[in-house]
């Protein structure tokens, strides 16, 4: 008599999840980052302007020391804040190796290094002037509070550490809000509209902690962002573009704070 013959092993990564896990899904590895992200910040603008006084006249502090006066536990708390941060960047892996495409259905791998690396130089260039015009405008118009994109101690590790900061944010924020979401929107059946609209309006939440002017900024630098991925296909160029960017503002205002009258400064 022939036994039974269970499932063969590996046969559920050929089913298509249905759409309702595919929504759950989405739903938890953003409320898992940058929709929790997003949540946080408009608290944290909502506190911003019922706070007596301007906008222009509070701080938004990016890269700040965990542990003051205490370099060696300081270094800990942000490399372990680092890396606990690309946990969700895992996570997507993860469930796009289950679907047997992995984060190369996105771009993100080694295939392509110089043209990404070319596109995304390309992109920080003409996106980096404008920011730094656009944001300096909504603080002097009280739209935005005062961004200070570091305040570490000055040791030995301030400036690794701030361009490790850089990397992980491009690679979180483009893999997920870019690759992910719009693959997942797709399956779900969402135009290309509405999904460009839903990963510009994330992008921009997130970054209201900002006030307006951050908002609005990174929602169109969304839209670009969206557009040159439907474009290419890779989101490659965006995290070199969105490292790049980060790197001159962490970087650039640690070397120019206090030094030149435009910047800005708490």
């Amino acid at each position: 008599m022939q036994a039974e013959v269970g499932p063969v092993a590996g046969s559920f990564l050929q089913e298509r999840p249905s759409r309702r896990i595919l929504r759950n899904e989405t739903l938890l590895v953003l409320a898992l980052s940058l929709g929790a992200s997003g949540v946080s910040a408009l608290i944290s603008f909502v506190g911003s302007v019922t706070k007596p006084g301007g906008l222009k006249d509070q701080a938004a502090t990016l890269n700040a020391s965990a542990a003051p006066g205490r370099p060696w536990l300081d270094l800990t708390w942000q490399l372990f804040g680092i890396a606990t941060a690309l946990v969700p960047v895992a996570l997507v892996a993860h469930l796009l190796v289950r679907e047997r495409a992995g984060l190369r259905v996105i771009g993100f791998d080694r295939t392509r290094p110089w043209p990404d690396l070319g596109r995304g130089a390309v992109i920080a260039a003409g996106i980096g002037s404008t920011g730094i015009a656009f944001y300096l405008a909504a603080r002097a118009l009280g739209f935005n509070l005062t961004v200070v994109p570091e305040a570490l101690p000055d040791v030995w590790w301030k400036f690794p550490v701030l361009i490790l900061s850089a990397a992980q944010n491009s690679v979180l924020e483009e893999v997920i809000v870019v690759g992910y979401l719009l693959r997942r929107l797709d399956q779900l059946g969402w135009s290309p509209t509405a999904s460009l609209a839903a990963s510009s309006v994330l992008r921009g939440s997130y970054h209201l902690y900002q006030g307006i002017g951050g908002f609005i900024g990174n929602m169109v630098m969304g839209v670009v962002f969206v557009l040159l991925y439907r474009r290419w296909g890779r989101v490659g160029p965006l995290v070199v573009a969105h490292t790049l960017l980060d790197v001159g503002a962490f970087v650039g205002y640690a070397l120019l704070a206090g030094k030149v009258g435009w910047l800005p400064t708490a």
